[in-house]
């Protein structure tokens, strides 16, 4: 097996701890706003994603964050170091898998949900897929095979870890399931060559691995969970406290890009965000804008509810990852400056 594709057995505790970043890294946060002038930051630092277009860039385009301005300092494929540079200043605002931002919040991160801004629904999910001729066939078929998948210890794992426990294997066998990291671009090849037994997909590279036939799904997380947004944008608490209209404008904004994506037709939005990608100016391939169907948020605007908070607060409390009782859904996020969907 080459080496990308190598190694050793993760236990549930070590791959939880891929989510925790310690409350000393993130209590040196420089990026703040307008700091005692009154005058609020009109222009926010972010990072973005190759040959994508997220929704704070789609709402800028459109016009949706009004007077501010969007300043790209780079890509990231992580979530879990997207919302650290959120929360150590980097960056204004950070996105991430609500897994990830409960366990940064339960590491003293002074940080808060505004906005979901990625889900799973029957267009836009999470598939888990073996060889049309695998063996697999349940989840205790999975116990001592290889999964692999983009990171550990975010979405992908987490849907494993509950697709598992749901379905009766004990916490002893699914440690001997073995998550692994493979590049997503790698992962169709690694199934097809037998290094590993599950690959995890979406999106075009699943589109494109289904064309080719012989792979089948396991199960995809919309099946286990139904429809629900997985991710949230953050902010810290101290930005929001010191620029509350500027985090208002970028919520609404965001939260009106959401509506728009579901209400313009397909190929209206795919073809404004080639335009956006073109714009841009950094080399990137907009192929993969064809094979887009939803962001998969949801809740109307991106809105966010307890569960959706609820649903980790718990996993990870009886994992002892996070102290029982220490965090409370509704303390990790704000809708006070979201104005889509009220009511």
């Amino acid at each position: 097996m080459p080496a990308a594709f190598t190694s050793t057995p993760t236990s549930r505790r070590q791959f939880l701890a891929l989510l925790g970043i310690s409350a000393a890294a993130v209590s040196c946060g420089t990026a703040t706003a307008g700091g005692g002038s009154g005058k609020q930051l009109k222009k926010l630092k972010y990072q973005g994603a190759v040959g994508s277009v997220t929704l704070p860039e789609l709402a800028a385009d459109l016009g949706y964050l009004e007077d501010l301005t969007l300043d790209w300092v780079g890509n990231t494929i992580s979530g879990p170091q997207d919302i650290q540079s959120a929360a150590t200043g980097q960056t204004h605002f950070g996105g991430a898998f609500n897994g990830a931002v409960v366990k940064l919040a339960a590491s003293k991160a002074q940080i808060q949900a505004v906005v979901s801004y990625y889900g799973s629904d029957q267009d836009t999910y999470l598939g888990y897929y073996v060889l049309e001729d695998s063996p697999i066939r349940s989840a205790r078929d999975l116990i001592g095979k290889k999964v692999g998948m983009n990171t550990l210890g975010a979405h992908a794992q987490a849907l494993l870890d509950i697709y598992l426990e749901r379905n009766g294997v004990s916490k002893a066998d699914a440690g001997k399931v073995e998550p692994l990291v493979v590049p997503p671009v790698n992962t169709e090849q690694a199934l097809r060559q037998k290094q590993i037994q599950v690959g995890v997909l979406s999106g075009v590279l699943r589109d494109k691995a289904l064309a080719a036939g012989g792979i089948r799904p396991l199960f995809k997380d919309h099946e286990l969970l139904g429809a629900f947004s997985a991710g949230t944008y953050v902010m810290t608490r101290r930005f929001i406290k010191e620029n509350p209209d500027t985090a208002r404008t970028f919520t609404t904004g965001v939260a009106k890009a959401i509506e728009w994506s579901r209400t313009t037709p397909r190929e209206e939005v795919i073809a404004r965000m080639t335009e956006i990608v073109k714009k841009r100016g950094r080399n990137e391939d907009t192929s993969t804008l064809q094979y887009w169907h939803s962001y998969g948020v949801a809740e109307t605007g991106g809105r966010i509810a307890d569960k959706e908070f609820q649903l980790w607060i718990d996993w990870l409390g009886e994992r002892g990852e996070i102290k029982k009782g220490g965090l409370k859904a509704g303390d990790l996020y704000t809708n006070e400056f979201n104005a889509q969907g009220k009511g």
